[in-house]
């Protein structure tokens, strides 16, 4: 079986290189600088309000008439209240302290003299990212004001709105100073394919995929640049016998609140096999209420015949929408082991009044983050935060948990010696 050949071509080639080179520039300028780069492009992109959305809206209609599905269109809607949101972090962004240069004691010393760690930039970076228009610019931020130069690569279902995102965002850059490639768009509509961009790893330090499953799949497949992938949906809620009931259903439906995508909603939740049915019905009517759908195994169906049953498959899947199925486990250890074989692995939770099992689920859990009797509801902009986030990530590889500034820097070791030898 012999591989596919492609050949990039001449432009894709020519932008990576730019970008490529844009990244030492960046890595040497000042804090200060790529903050008030930073805050020039939200300002870009409160000035070019009127034509992001323009451009936004011509790229609804077309996906509607392609059929694009709906999960697709919501995420693509770049509302006033949505870019409002984008340039909102973007001014936050900007203000927060500079990432960078900061010396950390290293983990050994060489004779004759004194080694340091220090953050640096990554290089180089592509986001490969489905709809989200705004998620662009937000990253184009969180690159800038790392010293990281990035190469945006959107869906063609978002083409309009990513030419007026990335036009706003590099008037801004080219304003304050900053070097010639520090932010490219690479069009999905013509010119090279995703492999072309995600093989090139001499010049692409890091790829970040975002958006449904199936992308970020093929990324990881594919690519011969290191990888940070991004988790969504698929988080599991262990219900254990103490838990309230009225926890465990505010911890479900305020984990769907994230917008415009749920990353960290409660999909599926694992009931003790010692809750009451009673409790169950006033929890699944609650949750109808709400617009939710039910699905539940094989065990549920048995004692609820008007419920429908979740395919085998469906446990080891995101629905993404407003979906939650149930299942019943015998012991905290049966649902542990459960999630670790079928949770996406960056959100679980448990509802529970016992300690010990608390504790044991958090550190039975192979999840980036556990939650206890805590909403694990996802925000970009937290208020009780002094970072950004983009995403969620359940990798061990690179970086695990929430993807911020830190997430795209690196260690440098420094050795200062004293001149004897």
């Amino acid at each position: 079986m012999t591989a596919e050949p492609f050949d990039p071509s001449p432009d894709l080639i020519a932008t990576v290189r730019r970008t490529y080179q844009a990244s030492f520039d960046l890595a040497t300028t000042k804090g200060v600088d790529r903050s008030r780069a930073v805050v020039a492009m939200a300002q870009a992109l409160k000035r070019a309000s009127d034509e992001i959305l323009e451009a936004n809206t011509l790229d609804l209609l077309a996906s509607r008439e392609m059929a694009v599905p709906d999960i697709i269109l919501d995420w693509l809607k770049l509302t006033p209240e949505r870019l409002q949101t984008t340039i909102q972090m973007l001014q936050r962004l900007g203000e927060l302290s500079d990432p960078l240069r900061r010396v950390m004691n290293a983990s050994y010393q060489l004779e004759q003299s004194q080694t340091y760690c220090q953050l640096m930039p990554l290089g180089a970076i592509a986001l490969v990212y489905e709809a989200f228009p705004g998620l662009g610019a937000l990253t184009a931020g969180l690159c800038i004001k790392t010293g990281n130069s990035l190469i945006l690569r959107g869906g063609t279902e978002a083409s309009h709105s990513n030419a007026a995102i990335a036009t706003a965002l590099q008037s801004a850059l080219e304003e304050t100073g900053m070097p010639i490639g520090s932010l490219e768009l690479l069009p999905s509509d013509r010119g090279s394919s995703l492999r072309d961009l995600i093989t090139q790893d001499r010049y692409v330090n890091l790829v970040i995929p975002y958006g449904r499953p199936s992308l970020v799949q093929q990324v990881v497949r594919q690519s011969t640049a290191p990888v940070l992938k991004s988790g969504m949906g698929n988080c599991y809620l262990f219900w254990a016998p103490s838990g309230s009931l009225e926890l465990a259903r505010w911890m479900i439906l305020d984990s769907h609140q994230s917008e415009p995508d749920p990353v960290n909603a409660i999909e599926k939740v694992l009931i003790h096999s010692n809750q009451k049915p009673s409790s169950l019905v006033t929890l699944w009517n609650s949750l109808k209420e709400k617009g939710f759908k039910i699905r539940a195994d094989a065990q549920l169906m048995a004692e609820f015949p008007d419920l429908k049953l979740a395919n085998e498959s469906e446990w080891g899947e995101p629905y993404l929408t407003k979906t939650v199925a149930f299942k019943v486990v015998n012991s905290l250890e049966e649902a542990i082991a459960w999630i670790n074989q079928y949770s996406s692995g960056h959100a679980d939770s448990i509802v529970t009044e016992s300690y010990q099992e608390s504790r044991q689920f958090a550190l039975g859990v192979n999840s980036a983050s556990t939650y206890i009797n805590a909403s694990p509801r996802f925000s970009r902009n937290p208020s009780r935060s002094e970072g950004i986030f983009l995403g969620m990530s359940n990798q061990k590889g690179h970086r695990r948990g929430l993807i911020s500034m830190e997430s795209l820097t690196t260690l440098k070791h420094i050795v200062q010696g004293n001149g004897r030898f």
